[in-house]
């Protein structure tokens, strides 16, 4: 599955861990993730994430 990096913080999505914080079960593409999902560490929205290479 594809990670993806926030670029205001650094914080890593994993869709095999999830965000428990958010409820959001292991397993959950970021596309998959709801439009208001925020980062969990600097609460900058999705479109602040970049495909991790």
């Amino acid at each position: 599955m594809k990670r993806y990096i926030c670029d205001i913080c650094g914080y890593i999505y994993d869709p095999e861990m999830g965000d428990i914080d958010s409820n959001i079960k292991p397993g959950m593409k970021f596309e998959d993730l709801p439009c208001n999902w925020i980062c969990p560490i600097c609460n900058f929205e999705k479109e602040n994430f970049s495909l991790l290479l």
